[in-house]
């Protein structure tokens, strides 16, 4: 008798997570042979030789015994108090009781996502975006809806492109800033449009700022929350990358906003957080002296730092190239370079990405991979060593310049 494969969800058909997908797969394969493969797909700040400060370590030993029972399904409350604490410095009317720590921000956009939406409603999510947004959408039953944050606008949105994407379905707007892919930081005139325009259609705003220390050249970053006000808002952030923490899996949000107009909200998130019952207690006990702390990602972000040197890196070898131009990242740990298609028409980024890992041994993520039409970027991530980053770029123009004459080749025989 013919046994039957296990039919999974219809869910799944459309979502995508490229950054951990059939590429990392090959490259597994392709280690497992004995090749060594350069990364730069990934924003895990440990696996390049970054390590969590020391006083976070130390946190965590003395409360290990503290550690061995469910805490409140919102997390610890001196953690919840720090996090609070550290919005109201910026200027949000944030609370202890608002604030809801998970097993990563991921996990919390996950049980936003199933709080907010019903079938068929609608998310406004910046293109590039960071995919998850999209994919926990969509598991949602929502769908979502993509403005443009083309180069040519330093990646940035226009606030008239988001509002006439807006239907009677749309629940909610994303705003990712600093922005993974593309690093651009969004200034505060940006910013008080979008408060403007959920004001006027009733939506929440979703500000994923997890990134928000990682800032380069004095790019200044305005927290959402303070601007909102009144309008319903929900920051996310977390340890894993201003605290270089990936692995501890800490992240937090925040709900601010009137009132009344809150209070379903944080009911659902309270029902839904204590399905979960918490999240991780151990690494919890490292929020307090992170955010009371010294800030030590800025002294890596800041000339003569290494995060610092490793953007210039990518930019010098951008600069080198015979096809590739950029908008320089004003934030976060990510490069997002744009093959030029005057310069090499028909690019495929999939194609290219294969090819470059079957050739010179790095892996990057294809631009298309973070919802946008084009195919011709790329992401990669700043945190190799940069002379690492130079010999990458040098091997990635040599991919280029294969690609170039493979394109050159086809259209003869044609």
């Amino acid at each position: 008798m013919q046994q039957q494969t296990v039919a999974v969800s219809t869910r799944l058909d459309q979502v995508r997570y490229d950054i951990r997908g059939p590429l990392s797969r090959r490259a597994h394969e392709l280690e497992a042979e004995g090749r060594r493969i350069l990364r730069l797909n990934i924003g895990n700040p440990g696996l390049f030789g970054f390590r969590v400060p020391q006083h976070l370590r130390e946190a965590i030993a003395a409360k290990l015994p503290n550690s061995e029972a469910y805490c409140h399904q919102q997390g610890l409350v001196e953690a919840r108090e720090a996090i609070a604490a550290q919005h109201r410095r910026h200027g949000a009317d944030a609370a202890a009781e608002r604030v809801f720590v998970g097993n990563g921000v991921s996990e919390l956009i996950g049980i936003t996502l199933t709080a907010l939406l019903d079938a068929g409603d609608e998310v406004l999510l910046p293109a590039p975006d960071y995919p998850l947004w999209t994919a926990a959408t969509r598991l949602n039953g929502g769908v979502p809806v993509h403005y443009p944050c083309p180069p040519e606008r330093a990646h940035l949105p226009d606030p008239d492109e988001i509002e006439a994407r807006i239907t009677p379905r749309t629940k909610a707007l994303v705003v990712i800033n600093p922005n993974n892919p593309t690093g651009a930081v969004y200034p505060r005139e940006i910013l008080r449009a979008l408060v403007a325009i959920a004001a006027r259609h009733g939506l929440v705003l979703l500000c994923d700022e997890i990134y928000d220390s990682v800032l380069y050249d004095g790019a200044p970053f305005e927290p959402l929350a303070p601007l909102a006000g009144d309008v319903p808002c929900i920051s996310y952030g977390g340890l894993s990358k201003v605290h270089l923490a990936c692995g501890y899996r800490v992240g937090w949000l925040s709900v601010t906003g009137a009132g009344k107009r809150i209070q379903p909200l944080l009911h659902a998130l309270d029902l839904l957080a204590s399905l979960r019952l918490c999240s991780n207690v151990t690494a919890q006990w490292a929020i307090r002296p992170a955010l009371e702390g010294p800030n030590e990602i800025g002294e890596l972000t800041r000339p003569g730092g290494r995060l610092h040197a490793a953007r210039a890196a990518i930019v010098d070898g951008v600069a080198r190239s015979g096809f590739l131009d950029l908008v320089t990242p004003q934030g976060a740990l990510y490069a997002f370079p744009r093959v030029d298609p005057e310069r090499l028409p028909g690019f495929d980024d999939e194609a290219f990405a294969l090819s470059l890992l079957e050739n010179e041994n790095i892996i990057l993520v294809p631009g298309s991979s973070f919802n946008i039409a084009a195919r011709n970027h790329f992401r990669l991530t700043m945190l190799p060593e940069p002379a690492v980053l130079g010999e990458a770029l040098a091997a990635i123009e040599r991919e280029l310049v294969r690609t170039a004459e493979a394109s050159a080749g086809n259209r003869r025989v044609a």
